[in-house]
């Protein structure tokens, strides 16, 4: 910023300056000023092999600031261009993006402003350029529309994320090079995993705690935020740190117990399939889960049941109908004793197919009972998903639960029960809780079968309650 107020103190400078038009000038100043009092982390980065610019910063860091201030830059310094803005919600875009402190009619000047249309979210600057804003709460509006470039305010709070991102992707395509900013308070959410995994290639990251910009907070609020130094939560919203999902699980993977690789499965007494069904007809956001378990007694410890079957699909129920007949027909587990003497044992047929009473479930139930299959209904009632892991939480902490080990990796499970193990132990933060359902539902009803009784029921022996108090107990209608 020095430099150029030395520029300007030239005589022949300064009057070309001062006979440039008014918007012009007044855009000088408005960009020069934001570089002179930025922060390093807010500064565009250099270079143009990047296409998207990922900032992930604690709150208060002055992530929005950035995002207006640069894509404002670039709608004015690029005429008759189009450019994208989401957030969460529709108030979001306009309280935020739009109207807010640090939002785009606060920081481009009002000279360069045609026109503010706030019910439809476009704002039009003088040179023809539009910003329009779409909420990623309506991810099918963004079909048709095409832009140059976008600016997706916190990213990882989009409750339809993948298929939001999906379609901003189709639309920003104008332009000989396309330009997009996310700025969010990190979350373990695929998509940002992706996009972090991506830096260097396509993806520019910027990383920036909330004390970097504490100078420009209210004086208490540092006093405040010092409460969750140290926490996870700290960590994540103040210093910016992406945390692992399954540091907050409910679930831990060291709960789970692994079956050796190199041992035979035990002969199981009870298999059970457990189905979470698609909630609708679309292959994007709703995966079918199902798991299969077998109820079996290891030698040093009460009855236990493992993990022998997980897999997720976006079938429609045409496909989904014939898949569960295939699987209800597969056998599992062995009988060491009869093999042992030579006996061929062909495993153990499934006992009975759960499957959540809601969705394409119903119909399946009613199919599935017309077949003839041992098919349940299961109705979590009024509890929730986080409810619903907790009540049987305690199952997989007292370790009763088993999954197969790996082949090739010692102490990890096997390839095709690692999704399974991961968005159990990510949950609630898992982009997916299909598996959480599938499980939950089956643990808990072999706990209220009587398989699975972790706190058994004291024995009803009155003598144990009994205290002498000097007197013998004796029937008073004894004759």
């Amino acid at each position: 910023m020095n430099d150029v107020v030395e520029l300007l103190r030239d005589p022949q400078v300064h009057k070309q300056y001062q006979a440039l038009p008014d918007i012009h000038r007044a855009a000088f100043e408005w960009r020069a000023k934001w570089l002179a009092k930025a922060h390093d982390h807010q500064i565009v980065p250099a270079g143009d092999w990047w296409d998207i610019w990922l900032m992930l910063a604690g709150r208060g860091a002055g992530k929005t600031r950035t995002a207006s201030e640069q894509l404002g830059w670039w709608a004015w310094s690029q005429p008759k261009t189009r450019w994208l803005v989401m957030a969460p919600t529709s108030s979001d875009v306009r309280g935020t993006c739009f109207e807010g402190d640090s939002g785009l009619l606060s920081v481009i000047p009002p000279i360069l402003i045609k026109d503010y249309n706030k019910s439809l979210h476009e704002l039009i600057l003088v040179n023809d350029t539009l910003i329009k804003g779409i909420p990623a709460s309506e991810p099918s509006r963004l079909r048709g529309p095409q832009f140059n470039g976008a600016w997706m305010d916190e990213l990882a709070a989009f409750d339809y994320l993948q298929e939001a991102w999906d379609m901003a992707m189709f639309g920003i395509r104008l332009g000989k090079k396309t330009r997009t900013i996310c700025t969010t308070t990190p979350r373990p959410k695929d998509l940002i995993i992706e996009l972090v995994g991506r830096e260097g290639d396509d993806v520019v990251l910027t990383r920036a705690s909330t004390y970097v910009n504490i100078d420009n907070l209210a004086d208490n609020f540092k006093k405040q935020i010092l409460q969750y130094k140290g926490t996870t939560l700290g960590r994540q919203e103040i210093e910016g740190e992406l945390i692992d999902a399954e540091e907050s699980g409910i679930v831990k993977r060291e709960m789970f117990r692994l079956w050796p690789a190199n041992k035979p499965f035990p002969k199981f007494e009870y298999v059970i399939q457990s189905y979470d069904c698609a909630y609708t007809e679309k292959t994007v956001n709703d995966p079918t889960a199902a798991t299969t378990w077998g109820i079996f007694k290891p030698l040093d410890s009460p009855m236990a049941v493992m993990l022998i079957d997980a897999w997720q699909d976006r079938l429609q129920y045409p496909d989904l109908r014939p898949k569960v007949i295939e699987e209800f027909k597969v056998s599992y587990g062995s009988d060491p004793e009869e093999e042992g003497r030579g006996n061929f044992v062909g495993g153990k047929k499934v006992d009975l197919i759960l499957i959540e009473d809601k969705a394409s479930g119903i119909s399946l139930i009613q199919d599935l009972q017309r077949a003839h299959l041992p098919v349940r209904g299961y109705n979590p009632g009024r509890a929730d998903k986080i409810q619903r892991l907790s009540i049987v939480a305690n199952i997989i902490a007292h370790k009763r639960v088993w999954i197969p080990e790996s082949t090739a990796k010692k102490g990890y499970v096997r390839d095709w029960a690692e999704g399974f193990v991961s968005q159990i132990c990510s949950f609630p933060d898992s982009t997916h809780d299909d598996f959480v359902d599938s499980c939950t539902q089956a643990l808990r009803y072999l706990r209220d079968a009587g398989f699975l009784d972790i706190d058994p029921e004291p024995p009803d022996d009155d003598d144990d309650d009994y205290v002498y108090a000097g007197r013998k107990r004796t029937n008073p209608y004894a004759v």
